[in-house]
């Protein structure tokens, strides 16, 4: 990465809870205020990649609300998620990607065609890159989760990733919405030339899946069924609720195990929208498998943590990752990322181990030799 070149990381959602846990983070580890925690990108394995530094790392975005970041920082901060006297810590950063923050779409009662929406974003990208002297912009779509559409025009996702197209950036799609799989795109997309990575950024109980499930297949244990329930609050509780866009964040924790079992198993995954939770989120799985002589037995999983800041370091992670990639001349869908993902791109491996080892494969193809202005 040439020194003193910037990278712009432009927010779908950019007032979100995960967003502005993102930026808060982000401001947090360049100020050495909090190591690294969660962030693949910043360990061994992972290092001398050639990845945009986290202090050349400028943030934007769209959002269809208008609270501004330092307050939404104070709420979770209320809520738990960011650490106490961290939102004052950071107030001026937290303010300067406020101000890069422009009004999503469609808005209630908008009027705007998708055209005319399509436009208005890829002109607020195009500034952003020019306006600042950014080297490039990643797009990373982590607003709530958009129920499967049914409409006439493009759902908001699809129309978000359309601009990040014609404007020339990375695109990554951190939720289960449609983003860039919508038919509408697939000419604009093939033609582009542009990295792209998702979707359904893979955090808690998918993440468990993804480990216990080859475990399974490894020692020869025949699952008989997989049941699963989560309970959450918070914005993303609330988009939950309804049952198209469960049934689209459900797809991605099934296809794991699917893709590793090699079968459909039994069993189904409840999503239930609990307001008192907040920020947080439990996931219960119960596994009912058969051991040797047919021996039925039972192991059940229980995770609690916070979706936000579980989220936060992977955004990082990935925005990084896609930057340098674009910088590398890299094209089409970043299946290597597959380590991120509930419903990644392509047919990558299921298991979580094997996806880390192309991970780290991938990071190393990312490495160059110090020549010219790189370093």
């Amino acid at each position: 990465m040439t020194t003193g070149h910037r990278t712009g990381i432009w927010l779908i959602g950019a007032r979100g809870s995960v967003a502005t846990t993102t930026v808060a983070g982000c401001a947090a580890l360049v100020a050495g205020l909090h190591p690294p925690t969660g962030m693949a990108t910043e360990t061994p394995d992972l290092a001398d990649t050639g990845l945009p530094p986290l202090a050349t790392l400028v943030f934007g975005g769209h959002d269809i609300t208008d609270c501004p970041l330092p307050k939404r920082a104070e709420q979770l901060t209320t809520a738990g998620v960011l650490p106490y006297g961290l939102a004052d810590a950071i107030t001026a950063e937290l303010e300067a990607a406020d101000r890069e923050i422009r009004p999503g779409g469609p808005l209630q009662g908008d009027t705007r065609t998708d055209e005319q929406l399509v436009t208005t974003f890829t002109t607020d990208l195009t500034d952003f890159r020019e306006r600042i002297g950014l080297d490039r912009v990643v797009v990373v779509n982590v607003a709530s989760t958009e129920p499967a559409s049914g409409g006439v025009g493009l759902p908001p996702s699809t129309l978000y990733a359309a601009a990040a197209l014609r404007a020339g950036c990375p695109y990554v799609n951190f939720t289960p919405s449609t983003g860039l799989r919508h038919p509408a795109l697939a000419a604009p997309l093939a033609a582009c030339g542009l990295p792209h990575a998702g979707r359904d950024g893979k955090t808690g109980q998918t993440l468990l899946r993804a480990v216990l499930a080859p475990m399974f297949l490894q020692r020869a244990l025949t699952v008989r069924a997989w049941s699963g329930s989560n309970l959450l609050g918070g914005g993303d509780g609330a988009a939950l609720a309804d049952p198209a866009a469960a049934a689209a964040k459900n797809a991605g924790k099934e296809r794991v195990l699917t893709d590793t079992l090699g079968t459909t198993v039994e069993g189904q995954v409840h999503i239930d929208d609990v307001p008192a939770l907040g920020e947080w989120k439990t996931a219960w799985d119960h596994i009912a498998f058969d051991g040797f002589l047919g021996t039925r037995m039972i192991l059940q999983t229980l995770w609690q943590g916070c979706d936000s800041a579980l989220a936060a370091p992977l955004v990082l992670d990935l925005a990084r990752l896609t930057a340098r990639a674009h910088e590398k001349g890299l094209t089409g869908p970043l299946h290597d990322l597959a380590f991120y993902f509930k419903d990644p791109e392509g047919t990558p491996p299921a298991s979580l181990a094997a996806q880390y080892t192309r991970l780290v494969t991938f990071a190393r193809t990312l490495r160059t030799p110090p020549t010219g202005d790189e370093q």
